[in-house]
């Protein structure tokens, strides 16, 4: 079990301006044009509560752009962790001098229903404040729950993950 906090705070809009930050520096990295940059996860949700790490998605043509330039992220301050979990992904990560996780980020190659999954998710929320509410109370009351347990944490969402993935889906189903 991590002894990690788990903390769920109010929405920022710091947290915006630090993705915009993150972008540039990723845009310098890959070269402009060169892969899609976005905001996901519950930072990227005006209004919704959410632990105050930025969650990013690279969509790059091929895996091979990731693969060319992970030591230049890592001179950056990331710490690469090859999949983490899911096929197909290159998952990097920064914390802060304190060791606190700042940083999340996913690259995926264009094509991996990642993407799709990550952006519908994104997008339902922004689109449905009544639904990003309540997935940030449940958010919060997990946070509370399971301070020191990341994973009783993510077990808690589980379920409201997959009811607004549902909904996600059906608004707005995939080509």
């Amino acid at each position: 079990m991590s002894k990690r906090k788990v903390e769920v705070i109010p929405y920022s809009p710091q947290w915006k301006e630090r993705f915009n930050e993150e972008q540039s520096l990723f845009r310098e990295l890959f070269g402009n044009g060169k892969v899609a940059i976005y905001h996901i996860g519950s930072t990227s949700v005006p209004g919704l509560s959410a632990k105050p790490i930025i969650d990013i998605l690279i969509e790059a043509e091929r895996m091979d752009l990731v693969d060319s330039v992970t030591a230049e992220i890592e001179k950056a301050g990331y710490e690469p962790k090859g999949e983490n979990g899911i096929p197909g992904r290159r998952f990097f990560q920064k914390s802060d001098e304190n060791g606190v996780r700042t940083f999340h980020v996913h690259a995926f190659e264009k094509g991996n229903p990642e993407i799709y999954r990550h952006l519908v998710f994104r997008d339902y929320l922004r689109a449905h404040p009544e639904q990003a509410k309540r997935y940030g109370e449940i958010k919060q009351w997990a946070a509370v729950e399971h301070t020191y347990d990341i994973e009783g944490y993510m077990d808690e969402k589980e379920s409201i993950i997959k009811e607004l993935e549902h909904l996600a889906f059906k608004w707005k189903p995939s080509n």
